[in-house]
């Protein structure tokens, strides 16, 4: 595995249990959505990955939240242009912690709800439990999608608009008047939001040749904010009549996420308390001081 090989050469730095327990590692960007340059494209990768037991659940290690010095949480791991001279390649990382990647995943953030749905040649690496999350990943999906796709898709915008481009971005600008890659992605959110509102899941290569035809310079700036303009009212309509859950399935993806952990770790014993439990001896422990009231007043 990719982790495992960079981490042996001492080209990456991630913690030392991480890369024998990540999950799920996929290419993402232009790779994922189909129009990727050959010898210019980045290898950007995002993945999901279990921490040790007594980092998901610190109380079986004897933590107490609030008093002393608890070890402090890990979210993610990320590390930038880390070049494998076997192959010169430029290869960007992040990998989350699984808690963290589910709950951005369920606020339908953009770039954790792709690294789900990335075409089957761009995951690097997947065990049972990244299996598992792909399986059931239209779980994450929600109608909370339009608001957190328009406000990347208008960040995009502002980016591809930028008065003050710096570096690679500055020579795009000089050539187009515009920066094609933003203009490409404030297209690319766009069209996204609208498959998962529409149908409930989403195909990232569906819309390539539009992408492929933004980065050649086929479009102007005007026509991509007349079409984004255009697009956003279509949505607007389309989130109203929309079928998508209001609001995520949070009993459904608490769930999923309990049986990612249970299959990685084997058992959660002493790891979680069963409301369901709790909640029935919480009322015997009621019914009892109910019937000696009377003792308990005298």
């Amino acid at each position: 595995m990719l982790l495992q090989t960079l981490e042996k050469k001492s080209l990456i730095h991630p913690p030392s249990w991480l890369s024998d327990n990540t999950v799920y590692l996929t290419l993402m960007g232009s790779h994922a959505y189909g129009c990727n340059e050959e010898g210019k494209s980045d290898f950007d990768y995002y993945g999901i990955c279990i921490p040790t037991k007594a980092i998901v659940f610190p109380h079986t290690d004897g933590a107490i939240w609030g008093f002393g010095r608890n070890q402090k949480r890990f979210e993610q791991w990320q590390e930038q242009h880390v070049i494998d001279p076997s192959n010169q390649r430029e290869h960007d990382f992040q990998v989350f912690n699984i808690v963290k990647m589910f709950m951005l995943m369920m606020e339908n953030n953009p770039n954790c709800i792709n690294a789900i749905y990335t075409p089957e040649d761009c995951v690097h690496h997947t065990t049972t439990v990244g299996e598992m999350i792909r399986e059931k990943r239209d779980v994450f999906l929600h109608k909370g999608c339009w608001a957190r796709f328009k406000g990347y898709s208008l960040a995009q915008m502002h980016k591809m608009s930028s008065k003050e481009p710096t570096g690679k971005r500055k020579e795009i600008r000089d050539r187009w008047g515009f920066d094609l890659k933003f203009g490409m992605h404030c297209v690319r959110l766009l069209s996204e939001c609208e498959m998962i509102l529409m149908e409930g899941t989403l195909d990232l290569r569906r819309n390539r040749e539009q992408l492929k035809a933004i980065r050649r310079g086929e479009m102007k700036e005007s026509e991509i904010i007349e079409w984004a303009e255009s697009k956003t009212k279509q949505l607007e309509e389309l989130y109203v009549k929309s079928k998508l859950r209001e609001v995520p399935d949070e009993p459904k993806i608490k769930q999923l996420l309990l049986e990612c952990l249970e299959h990685h770790y084997h058992s959660l014993d002493k790891c979680i308390v069963n409301p369901d439990a709790a909640t029935v001896a919480l009322r015997q422990i009621q019914e009892v001081l109910d019937r000696n009231q009377g003792l308990l007043n005298s």
